[in-house]
């Protein structure tokens, strides 16, 4: 595999997924709701839980992919 490969000599390795992401359940958008001040509505973040139990965070936009 080229990625391994590029790892080991240290070389970047980038990659780009372009295909069309549907949400599911809880994590669709359906639009805006206005809430008054200081009382903001609990949200899951850009976070999901691990099948295993252990939740991780992963920066959006960014996976490192030595890694996966």
């Amino acid at each position: 595999m080229q990625v391994k490969k590029f790892l080991k000599d240290n070389l970047p390795v980038i990659s780009v997924d372009t295909k069309k992401k549907e949400l599911l359940g809880n994590y669709a958008n359906k639009g805006q709701e206005w809430r008054k001040k200081g009382s903001p509505r609990k949200v899951n973040g850009r976070d999901f839980p691990d099948p295993k139990g252990k939740e991780i965070g992963i920066p959006y936009g960014i996976y490192d992919q030595g890694k996966i």
